[in-house]
């Protein structure tokens, strides 16, 4: 990367890293709509709705992955802009094995809290079944996940994003074809969608490890001395990203609870549906993030402030454009979307009622995302912790055990709407801040 490259080509910089990030968060969105699919024409809506019980641990998993990828991410980054390519290689082997042993050691306590989850939520009959089920195998596989979606943020940061893309659209072919072999022909149900899952994350983590042992220039597996001061640097500049997967995991408990307690087993189905577009668009948004965080570093390492600051402002442009779309495919098509996962006329009325009000939200969301990424990107996590935490759990859970208990499933579609929208506000007030900050630096 070159600074008067990016100066003078943003856009194109920004989707030259962001479209194959793009892609290949999209391919990962689509192996949840596929296991969807699966799951709801083939097991059943207890089946849908107990996969949606247990995002909760898909969340806490991409809290900690998250926290220690970005945060490593960021702190490489900036040391690669600045020209330090011995301290950017050590942070990233420390960066990696830090992942590894956290989501391990999870996985492990995971195992003994899937029991009292169902207690707490009160879950009972096939639904619980089919939980126990389907994360007693995903234990196995989310590590995986993580550890694979690691090494993607250094793949990216070395300028091949498209290697990365490849090996997503790998894992993607190969889970929708297992899926169907699993559970169409060999009829092994949620068992079949995790085992699909867990088999694709193996093979895609191969060629993953023969980039870092062959093909990277900058990043290699290797010896390093473990520094207590990168990991401390790297925890706290990734905390905002697990304060926002720690709320999305906190504020999807709360939404599951309330939602059985208030409206029962078809709202949680209702909610887990229309979850699919809104994980495609979050990805959407995670892949413009993810494409324009390495740019954002570097340029901040290198002395370039005004130059970040333009690159936030023109992904958030794209991010908004894309909510706009898909606020708009949500108002056509809320209708037949349903149907193509369940059955049941009160299912598919509460999606088509309630999507659109609860698509509201794709229009702010993208901004707030992508403002939280800019200030991890420039080592401000205070502010990007703020709208963290705002977005994904003050806010909402006031909304959450507020709005549904009055309203029922309109208030649980309309959380998330009016959760953003307060967010936005935060959002703004520290970009007028760090742009008054800007100028000030110029000045000086």
């Amino acid at each position: 990367m070159q600074v008067e490259s990016i100066q003078h080509n943003k856009v194109t910089s920004i989707l030259q890293f962001s479209i194959p990030s793009i892609i290949a968060m999209v391919l990962t969105s689509l192996i949840s709509v596929a296991d969807g699919f699966f799951i709801g024409n083939f097991v059943g809506e207890e089946g849908l709705a107990a996969v949606n019980l247990g995002l909760p641990i898909v969340y806490l998993f991409l809290a900690a992955g998250l926290m220690v990828s970005v945060g490593g991410a960021a702190i490489a980054g900036m040391a690669f802009g600045g020209g330090n390519l011995q301290k950017s290689n050590a942070v990233f082997n420390q960066t990696m094995l830090t992942a590894a042993v956290l989501v391990v050691l999870l996985s492990a306590v995971m195992y003994f809290c899937l029991e009292p989850m169902l207690g707490i939520l009160g879950a009972e009959g096939k639904a619980a079944e089919y939980f126990k089920e389907y994360y007693g195998i995903m234990l196995f596989e989310l590590p995986l996940m993580v550890i694979t979606a690691s090494f993607g943020m250094f793949i990216r940061a070395e300028g091949k994003p498209q290697y990365f893309m490849a090996v997503n659209i790998l894992n993607v072919l190969l889970n929708i074809l297992l899926n169907y072999v699993f559970v169409r022909c060999f009829l092994w149900g949620v068992k079949g969608v995790a085992f699909a899952s867990l088999v694709s994350a193996l093979i895609a983590l191969i060629p993953v490890l023969i980039f870092f042992l062959k093909k990277s220039r900058v990043f290699k597996i290797g010896r390093f001395t473990y520094s207590g001061q990168v990991l401390k640097d790297t925890l706290l500049n990734g905390s905002s990203e697990f304060i926002g997967e720690m709320s999305l995991c906190i504020s999807m408990f709360a939404y599951n609870y309330v939602i059985l307690k208030n409206v029962g087993i078809d709202g949680v189905t209702a909610f887990a549906v229309a979850g699919y577009v809104a994980y495609m668009f979050s990805m959407i948004v995670i892949g413009f993030g993810q494409g324009a965080s390495p740019l954002i570093s570097f340029s901040y390492g290198a002395g370039e402030l005004p130059l970040a600051r333009d690159l936030r402002k023109i992904t958030n442009l794209f991010v908004l454009a894309a909510g706009g779309v898909f606020f708009l495919f949500v108002l056509t098509g809320a209708g037949w979307y349903g149907g193509i996962f369940v059955n049941s006329a009160a299912v598919k009325q509460m999606i088509r009622s309630g999507m659109p009000v609860f698509a509201v939200s794709f229009l702010f969301a993208g901004i707030n995302t992508i403002t939280s990424f800019y200030f991890t990107s420039i080592g401000k996590a205070k502010e990007s912790a703020v709208i963290s935490s705002s977005r994904g759990l003050v806010i909402l859970l006031i909304c959450v055990f507020t709005l549904p208990p009055i309203l029922g499933m309109l208030g649980v579609w309309l959380t998330a709407p009016l959760t953003e929208t307060v967010t936005l506000l935060f959002s703004v007030i520290f970009i007028i801040k760090d742009k008054k900050n800007t100028r000030t630096v110029q000045h000086r």
